[in-house]
């Protein structure tokens, strides 16, 4: 018999909100079930089909959600919710069960995760953190939450190619653009550090650190940025340009500035320079 891809906790932790009994899902390791392919422009890490486990989709796992009130967060803060915003978060309970019930009427966090279920617990994610204080860093988390929705809904489209999850995915990279933006401006300007989130992802095979987060920033803001004011559109990407100018202006590829990041950062910073029609890099980038 193959072994299994998942596995279950043995003991439960408790919802902070209902108490409700969770059992979590946990992806097993080895064996093959995880073979590394390209990463993609977005930093996304995407995997080989396995002939044992067939498709494998890490992302849908992170999330710790509670079947009963759709209460979710990241598996490291769930059991830290504050007091204080335990009121805003029991009150959201009913938008939380109606957010996603035309779209996946039957998800189920009690049995194996699929897409859909991968998809809600970043949407949950999102409604759970806006309610969140700044130490948890819930914009930059946020952000993260619609990117990952976004690559799930990728693959939903891909799997099911006539059911609209293309258009999901891109209101979820707007919704990312917002928030990476957001985050990016907290950290700068020091109302809402980065420091709370233990990773910046944005998978979860490789932490790219600030540098990719700067890089996300310019490349949603470039990718998914509003278009219909051409003198606001000229703007942001103004502000998108130095965002990444930062990230290769500050030397050679190392260890903690990867190739992936400074070719990347170059191709957007030149694409947005295009745009702009402002020709030659800056040379003091």
């Amino acid at each position: 018999m193959a072994a299994s891809l998942t596995f279950f906790s043995k003991s439960p932790i408790t919802c902070p909100v209902c108490d409700e009994k969770i059992y979590r899902e946990e992806m097993r390791t080895g064996r093959g079930r995880q073979i590394a392919g390209n990463l993609t422009r977005e930093l996304r890490r995407n995997y080989e089909v396995s002939q044992q486990y067939g498709e494998v989709f890490p992302l849908i796992y992170p999330v710790t959600v509670c079947p009963n009130c759709y209460y979710a967060t990241f598996d490291d803060d769930f059991l830290l919710l504050p007091d204080k915003v335990l009121p805003a978060v029991e009150e959201g309970i009913p938008a939380r069960q109606d957010a996603l019930a035309d779209v996946f009427p039957d998800l189920d966090f009690t049995g194996e995760r699929g897409l859909p279920e991968g998809v809600a617990s970043y949407v949950f994610a999102t409604m759970t953190y806006e309610h969140f204080p700044k130490q948890f860093s819930p914009l930059f988390k946020s952000g993260l939450c619609q990117l990952r929705a976004a690559w799930l809904c990728s693959d939903l489209h891909r799997r099911r190619p006539t059911e609209n999850f293309d258009y999901m995915a891109a209101v979820f990279y707007r919704k990312a653009r917002y928030y990476y933006s957001r985050a990016v401006e907290g950290e700068q300007d020091g109302t809402q550090p980065l420091s709370g989130a233990k990773t910046l992802g944005p998978d979860i095979d490789k932490n790219y650190g600030y540098d990719g987060v700067l890089y996300l920033s310019g490349l949603l803001e470039f990718e998914y940025g509003p278009r219909s004011d051409p003198e606001m559109r000229r703007n942001a990407l103004g502000r998108a340009k130095r965002t990444v100018a930062r990230i290769f202006g500050m030397g050679k590829a190392s260890k903690h500035k990867p190739a992936a990041i400074l070719d990347n950062a170059r191709e957007v910073y030149e694409a947005i320079s295009k745009e702009l029609d402002d020709g030659e890099p800056d040379p003091e980038a």
